[in-house]
């Protein structure tokens, strides 16, 4: 285990590396400091090689709350602002960008920055009493960041109708809308986001690491040059030793032995 005040990470077994938001009594708001922290521990997550899946979870009531607002109330000038702003979206871009898979586990509220966080992630589990909102118009500030990454996963009338009105979303609309993968009581949420990491885990890390950057790359390219961009991909995957084990193994009907190259 390691960690800090705000951020703690725990090495599971079979490569599955576990981050716990560890500021309950702040609903685990994203401070300054809390951003800095979590941007390093994806950083050092997405170099190590045992790692092979990520967990983002919520200590105490909640996923996380979204920004500090006492933080922001104090800044009072554009220059704190914007760097407090950039390096939450610095954070975001680490989690897409990064090599590694990454789960969040919501039970509670993720509001804001905190909704942000869940729509940043490759995948999203929550329990079936989570709740989601970017409620910024309610205090006179537009969930603006929050909504590049909400509006990545969910439909533009559904994304606009969250961000104008600010009420929260139930875990089974979130689910219909795409902003999560699924839902289930809070007793079986563990055992069901493990076992999906689990089977991952369980594939070769070179592949999902090159699927991975290849489906965010391709989402921003026209049709066209996006079968280009894919199909150039595919070449090169298909020349990696995994490739060559995976199918090898699937007509010798036996599990692939992975090399991760």
């Amino acid at each position: 285990m390691e960690g800090n005040p705000n951020i703690i990470v725990t090495f599971l077994a079979e490569g599955i590396s576990r981050i716990k938001l560890n500021e309950p009594g702040n609903y685990n708001a994203l401070s300054s400091k809390t951003i800095k922290s979590l941007t390093n521990v994806f950083k050092n997550l997405n170099n190590d090689n045992k790692t092979k899946v990520i967990i983002l979870e919520g200590v105490g009531k909640g996923f996380c709350a979204g920004h500090d607002l006492k933080e922001i109330r104090s800044l009072k000038n554009k220059p704190k602002y914007k760097k407090l702003f950039n390096s939450c979206s610095k954070l975001m871009l680490e989690i897409i960008e990064g090599r590694k898979p990454v789960i969040a586990k919501v039970h509670g509220a993720a509001f804001a920055a905190g909704c942000q966080l869940v729509a940043s992630c490759d995948l999203a589990v929550s329990s079936e009493d989570a709740i989601f909102a970017t409620p910024g118009v309610n205090i006179g500030l537009f969930c603006s960041t929050p909504m590049v990454a909400v509006s990545r996963k969910v439909s533009r009338k559904k994304t606009m109708k969250m961000l104008l009105t600010g009420d929260p979303i139930n875990a089974k609309y979130a689910k219909e809308i795409g902003l999560i993968n699924d839902h289930y009581p809070i007793s079986e949420l563990e055992h069901e986001v493990l076992k999906l990491a689990k089977k991952i885990a369980s594939k070769s890390n070179l592949t999902i690491t090159i699927g991975k950057k290849a489906f965010y790359k391709q989402l921003e390219m026209p049709l066209t040059k996006a079968y280009q961009y894919t199909s150039e991909i595919m070449t090169k995957n298909a020349m990696e030793l995994d490739a060559e084990e995976g199918i090898s193994a699937f007509l010798e009907k036996r599990k692939p032995n992975w090399k991760n190259k």
